[in-house]
């Protein structure tokens, strides 16, 4: 699978219920975990002080990211993306533990 560097942003549409978010935000953690399971979420961060989060997500390729994974994500309605492709950096330190050689 192919690795990808992808910014998201969420903003919560004005007058959505807390109930609505609670909800979304629930099932989002459901899916996120479902996908870290499937190897397509492979790291999640969020900025210090920031309300964004910075991941490492695979697929086969940026069209199946996009359809079958991210758009898949329950907040994907109030998300703004960034994706970046990746490919292994030749001084990488982790290519001879991650199998990516």
């Amino acid at each position: 699978m192919q690795e990808f560097l992808v910014e998201i942003t969420t903003t919560v549409p004005e007058g959505t219920s807390q109930d609505e978010v609670d909800r979304r935000r629930a099932a989002e953690a459901v899916r996120a975990g479902e996908l870290s399971a499937t190897g397509n979420l492979a790291r999640l961060w969020r900025p210090v002080g920031e309300l964004r989060s910075i991941g490492v997500w695979r697929a086969a390729d940026e069209k199946e990211l996009r359809e079958k994974v991210l758009d898949t994500l329950p907040l994907r309605p109030w998300m703004t993306l960034t994706v970046t492709p990746l490919e292994p950096h030749p001084n990488d330190p982790g290519r001879a533990t991650d199998g990516t050689e």
